[in-house]
């Protein structure tokens, strides 16, 4: 870092840091100093105040001197509501009822929540050719921008995604003290939340998110989002500003995950912009893999030029492959800047991963297909709305949603249309897990004109033509594919969910904007066109989104490639009393369905009789219980149903929706707080790349092997368990399989149906690789001849021994060992908890839970928590089917 003759001048620049923004320098004090390219994130210390309370314009707002007497302190990046919240002005809207006692921007009008948002921060003022940026990377909706007494914007900015970038070179103090100032506006129209899909559906005038309006699974958020909702950074440059750096990966020919790999070939550019009245020379470098590409350049002034440079053949890449066949090796990429001299004016460092991905159309299944590497991949999806819906996002908490997603072994999640554009973040954690990204951009059928709707306010032709500002809607598409086309995980751009934008947003993206931009990913007019699911079956082209026999999934031909099929997703009761006052903890009735139902408020999704299947729940917490059964079995039959018919009826299956940006009681593998259901361990046994499973149709035992080279000599098995702890073995084989495929084995009905047609029973199904390797563990519950599991309730206790140590930091094996001639023990919970509260630590991450164990044998579940989890105390729980709650200490 700093290089001078002593001390003293290093801890004047490492301070000046700390409490601002100020660059640091290298060379000596007396000598013309060598500037470092900085950044730093404005995150603390700012206050806001309503419009209302703000007498002075912006001019006088932000300068330095002016007294800020009595405002609220500030979240930012944040919403109002977030800052009211944090404030406590407001009570939690997410626990309860309480979301209903926060007044409506409908009903009170913009202003009340227009706010002024003020940080006062230490920048010194700019040197020789410094330049100083002042950027914003979202702001919902618009914003009047001011800087000591200056105001940075001519006009009015809006756009909820389109990013903001001033050139503040010329108005930093010379003293170094800052003001920055920016009143927020919401958006306008703000919707009627009339409780339809989006409201009135007028939230889709806007270039912004339409879920704030409230959906059949979420609740109005009631300032609709109004702030500067992500980050606000100040950056320092010398001269020049590297922008919009891009790095394409083509991986030609078929490739196999290890081994020595053929080059691939890395094209990289960037836009330079020279806001000076001079010319400037120099040259432009990129660096990967410790090697350096570069290109003399002469850039004109006051301009903005873009640089391909010569592209560079990387010899035996570490290949970037989708969670589930091989690991997902980063690249740190740096784009370079030096002037003619050989200073550094500039630098921006991109982390890429090297892979390519196409599709084709599969005449067969009438749908599209993915290629990665050249390999086919069957899609094995997640919708997604948000991480949080107040905004509220940490690069810890998209860590963890996405590696749930990754424990699901699911490979794809798509962010819905009435939502956001992601942001990176979100792209990093799916880059390190493997997980591709389908990317909507902002629309829906519901508020952009493709239903009759009588809750609407505006007719169809009229939706039809949203956002008001079409020019806006083109400009924020841009930017936000600038802002992340560099993510490996980055996989699909989509127009919008079930609509597509109107015709000339649409012709300008296909024919001029994305060619220009971003040529290598493909785009989907909209989430379920047929050039991506032909719909031969009418209706949507999508759905259903209620709970279904799981028979259902296994004999019903589908949409090809259903980018939304869904269900039910409650938690247990753990979750439940995280967000339900404890009045309300009581069973859902016939009358869950009332105004005033906290039930229905929270979105329930009734599970009928698919409850009572496992006999009578004598009170809530038994109703939670037998809910994860559910919720376990539908979401394994889900997929199992659609990878038994992988490439012959389908391409690939997208669960609506596998999380929660809020407490509702519907379609989610864990709730809002992090905590899992049974349904995220459904999905990890049925995804999972080599999977037996069972065809509750025609009894068939089915082997399905999504990874890409044969397997030989694997053994599949299956036995039979009573409800006592008998078992039998029903079928045994040593099988082939193809790379990618689906190998029906043998029907097991009659056998099945002789021993469980009484009382039920379960069925063990393995496959088994080198005579002790077990591959595939998949337990499943069969009923008795009536559809009802009448045997579990007569099950005995298992006396179950349970052991945990601590296997490295953050670590903990919990081993689960049930003695033979007895019961399974079946169904039961692992949680890491609280010593005193016994309450669950989140987030948690387990290699499996809600396990059973088979007499004679024992199971071992991983645990896995972060640095930032306290669990210095921690103890074990588990309770199960038939296995009473136990604590266990961490030996």
């Amino acid at each position: 870092m700093y290089k001078g003759s002593s001390a003293v001048p290093l801890l004047i620049a490492l301070l000046a840091t700390l409490q601002g923004c100020a660059p640091l320098f290298i060379g000596k004090p007396e000598m013309r100093p060598i500037r470092v390219p900085t950044s730093c994130q404005l995150d603390s210390g700012w206050v806001c105040a309503n419009i209302k309370n703000v007498n002075v314009p912006g001019d006088d707002l932000s300068k330095p001197t002016f007294g800020l007497t009595g405002w609220l302190p500030a979240t930012v990046p944040g919403t109002v509501l977030t800052t009211l919240l944090n404030d406590s002005l407001i009570p939690d809207p997410f626990y309860g009822m309480n979301n209903k006692k926060i007044p409506d921007i409908y009903d009170t009008g913009r202003d009340y929540y227009t706010y002024w948002f003020v940080k006062d921060f230490h920048q010194n003022a700019p040197l020789d050719n410094e330049q100083v940026w002042l950027k914003f990377r979202g702001v919902n909706y618009g914003c009047d921008v001011y800087l000591n007494g200056h105001k940075l914007n001519a006009k009015t900015h809006y756009g909820m995604f389109l990013r903001q970038t001033y050139n503040i070179t010329g108005f930093i103090s010379k003293d170094g003290n800052n003001r920055l100032a920016a009143l927020v506006y919401p958006p306008d129209p703000v919707g009627n939340p009339n409780g339809g899909q989006g409201g009135d559906g007028t939230i889709g005038r806007n270039v912004g998110s339409q879920y704030t309006a409230g959906w059949d699974w979420i609740q109005p958020i009631h300032d609709r989002n109004t702030g500067l909702w992500d980050k606000v950074t100040i950056e320092t440059t010398n001269t020049i500003e590297l922008e919009y750096p891009h790095v394409i990966t083509v991986v030609p020919g078929k490739r196999f995950p290890g081994g020595l790999q053929a080059p691939a070939i890395i094209e990289a550019s960037a836009d330079i912009m020279n806001p000076t009245d001079h010319e400037v020379d120099g040259t432009l470098e990129f660096v990967i893999g410790g090697n350096t590409v570069s290109k003399g350049v002469t850039l004109q002034p006051d301009t903005t030029t873009k640089v391909r440079l010569p592209d560079y053949t990387l010899k035996n890449p570490k290949l970037w492959w989708p969670n589930g066949y091989d690991e997902q090796p980063l690249y740190k990429t740096a784009f370079r800047f030096k002037g003619s001299d050989g200073q550094l004016m500039d630098e921006k460092e991109v982390t890429t991963g090297i892979r390519q991905i196409e599709t084709r159309w599969n005449k067969h299944t009438k749908s599209r297909q993915v290629l990665v590497n050249g390999q086919r991949i069957f899609i094995k999806g997640g919708d997604w709305i948000v991480s949080d819906a107040m905004l509220r996002f940490t690069p810890q908490r998209y860590d963890a949603e996405v590696r749930f997603h990754r424990d699901m072994n699911l490979n794809l999640i798509r962010i819905w249309g009435g939502s956001i554009t992601e942001r990176p973040e979100f792209y990093a954690a799916c880059d390190k897990y493997g997980i591709l990204v389908f990317q909507d951009f902002w629309m829906s059928g519901d508020c952009n004109g493709k239903w009759l709707d009588p809750q609407k306010k505006e007719d169809q032709w009229t939706r039809r033509k949203y956002p008001d500002n079409h020019g806006l809607f083109l400009a924020s598409v841009a930017d936000q594919i600038r802002m992340l086309r560099n993510h490996p995980s980055l996989a699909f751009y989509c127009g919008g969910n079930e609509i597509p934008p109107p015709e000339d947003i649409l012709t300008a993206m296909q024919d001029s904007l994305l060619p220009a931009l971003d040529s290598t990913r493909y785009f989907f007019n909209y989430s379920n066109v047929d050039s991506m699911s032909y719909n031969s079956l009418g209706g949507n082209g999508d759905g259903a989104y209620h709970i279904q026999p799981v028979e259902h999934f296994w004999e019903y031909h589908s949409f090809p490639f259903n980018s939304e099929i869904g269900s039910v997703g409650m938690g247990d009761y753990r979750s439940l009393e995280r967000f339900i006052p404890p009045r309300d903890l009581v069973m859902p009735d016939s009358n869950w369905m009332g105004l005033d139902s906290v039930w229905r408020y929270h979105k329930y999704l009734g599970y009928g009789k698919h409850i009572t299947v496992y006999g009578k729940p004598a009170d809530l917490k038994d109703f939670a219980e037998k809910a994860q059964l559910v919720n376990y079995n539908q979401y394994r039959a889900l997929m199992e149903g659609t990878i038994s018919h992988m490439w012959d009826w389908y391409t690939g299956v997208i669960i609506w929706k596998t999380q929660n940006p809020w407490t509702a009681l519907r379609g989610q593998m864990y709730d809002y707080y992090l905590d899992p259901n049974g349904g995220l361990y459904g999905l990890h046994h049925a995804d999972e790349p080599l999977h037996v499973m069972f065809d509750p149709v025609d009894s068939m035992v089915i082997v399905a092997n999504h990874t890409f080279r044969p397997v030989h000599d694997i053994m599949v098995q299956a036995r039979a368990y009573d409800i006592s702890g008998k078992d039998s073995t029903v079928l045994q084989w040593l099988v082939e399989l193809s790379p990618g495929s689906v190998q029906k084995i043998n029907p097991i009905g009659k056998a099945l149906e002789k021993l469980f047609s009484a009382r039920g029973g379960f069925l063990s199904l393995r496959l088994i690789a080198n005579s002790d390797s077990l591959v595939s563990d998949n337990l499943c519950w069969l009923p008795d001849s009536t559809g009802n599991y009448s045997g579990l309730e007569q099950m005995a206790k298992a006396q179950v021994a349970v052991s945990a140590r601590r296997v490295g930091d953050g670590k903990v094996a919990v081993t689960i060992s049930d003695p033979a001639g007895g019961p399974l023990a079946f169904f039961n919970r692992v949680s890491l908890v609280d010593s005193l509260t016994r309450k669950r630590i989140l987030p948690v991450f387990y290699s499996d839970n809600y396990v059973s164990v088979l007499p004679g044998e024992e199971k071992t579940v991983y645990i896995d928590y972060t640095n930032e989890v306290n669990a210095s105390d921690a103890v074990i729980s588990i309770s199960g089917w038939n296995v009473g709650k136990k604590y266990v200490e961490i030996r």
